[in-house]
């Protein structure tokens, strides 16, 4: 670390910034866009970058935002990342600022994400005779389930500067954490993610005769069961799967048996290995409890986001860096991952990075009552916009120092 860079004017510098960024939060907060196209969200990003004399450039097939800051000094490429899209519900916070467009709602803290990577761009621009080497800026469009991440990736993001990225970080915030506090790990961060969808094919009848049909729907019920069962006696506890089969359909009304019943869920695991496994084991239980009642089963797994990785020398300098910036109490090594799913995974395939996340739960919520994130009373706490851009800065302007 070279003896010019200061962490405490660094995070001086965000506090300063905290009303603007503030702002900022509120205005993206009340236009949420869903999904790969969010032309909104994205001229909102691209006025801030111009702002700052930067030149966004944007996707093709989605509404992606990238940019190149430009160190004063030689060095590597590091690249940081901030999710834009928001989730298809109807906001019920009662915020002054809350969603203005119905049925849409950022309920992920995806605007607080933007909001303190843009914070982190200002700093950076104003220490851009410091840095060494170059930060690319990704905003990605399309994460809650869109594949946004590896939209950008195939269209090239990586190679869209010289050097390439040879480090990547995000933050993501969380509100089962105090606000500010940074959570990470070495290693697994965030589970896979892959859909289930099974359909238990019987013979419909009379609901009065059910010896005279074969009820799909007793079935149904047997093989949720035996997922479950097959978890707790298959599954390594220390390289853990989760089966949740949280929608169920079948039938018409009370006194008709179905032809056929379906249900859906979701399957996280933490390792490719047991990721394949299971998939195979989902296969074998709908199909042989099928069987053992004279039904079939026609099973479809999609793939969904692959496991977040973060690489163990990346992680454990980030961490330094972090208890550097925002001190060690403000640093948390967790000791077990998070079963969500994240599509910043694609990147950690190609580039050695970490994912932490950062708490922002209002200090007047209740640890164990405060609405989650993905839920439509989800509030976050907006003081912890100041350490998170600190922390993005910090890993920018130290990052030649971890590829020295």
């Amino acid at each position: 670390m070279p003896d010019t860079f200061d962490f405490a004017d660094l995070v001086h510098s965000a506090n300063e910034l905290l009303p603007d960024l503030v702002a900022l939060r509120r205005r993206l907060h009340g236009h949420p866009e869903v999904g790969l196209q969010l032309p909104w969200t994205q001229a909102a990003v691209a006025d801030e970058l111009r702002a700052l004399g930067l030149e966004p450039r944007f996707g093709r097939t989605v509404t992606s935002v990238s940019a190149v800051i430009e160190g004063g000094l030689p060095g590597p490429t590091v690249l940081l990342r901030a999710d834009m899209d928001a989730l298809p519900l109807s906001e019920d916070t009662g915020l002054p600022f809350a969603s203005e467009i119905g049925g849409a709602m950022h309920a992920c803290g995806h605007d607080t994400h933007m909001t303190m990577l843009l914070g982190a761009v200002r700093l950076l621009v104003a220490r851009r005779r410091s840095l060494r080497g170059k930060v690319l800026l990704m905003f990605q469009p399309g994460e809650e389930g869109y594949f946004g991440a590896r939209f950008m990736l195939e269209e090239g993001l990586l190679g869209s500067v010289d050097p390439a990225p040879s480090g990547a970080f995000a933050l993501h915030s969380f509100t089962n954490g105090p606000a500010g506090v940074i959570f990470g790990r070495q290693g697994p961060m965030f589970a896979a993610a892959d859909t289930i969808r099974i359909t238990v094919r019987g013979r419909g009848g009379h609901a009065s005769m059910p010896a005279a049909a074969l009820d799909p729907v007793a079935v149904a019920a047997e093989v949720i069961l035996a997922l479950q069962a097959m978890v707790t006696r298959t599954v390594d506890v220390f390289d853990p799967a989760v089966i949740t089969i949280a929608h169920v359909e079948a039938g018409y009304r009370d006194n008709i048996i179905p032809e056929t019943a379906f249900i859906e869920g979701t399957l996280r695991t933490l390792s490719e290995t047991n990721r394949a496994a299971v998939k195979a084991r989902i296969h074998r239980v709908a199909e042989g409890v099928c069987a053992a009642h004279g039904a079939t089963a026609e099973v479809d797994i999609e793939d969904g986001y692959p496991v977040t990785v973060n690489d163990a020398d990346f992680a454990a300098w980030a961490m330094g860096i972090a208890r550097s910036t925002l001190g060690d109490a403000a640093m948390v090594e967790t000791r077990w991952p998070v079963m969500g799913a994240e599509d910043f995974s694609y990147v950690l395939q190609q580039v050695p990075g970490a994912m932490f996340y950062i708490g922002a739960r209002p200090p007047d919520q209740d640890p164990a009552t405060a609405p989650m994130n993905h839920s439509n009373r989800v509030v976050y706490e907006e003081s912890a916009l100041a350490p998170g851009a600190a922390l993005y800065a910090a890993i920018a302007l130290a990052h030649a120092d971890l590829q020295a």
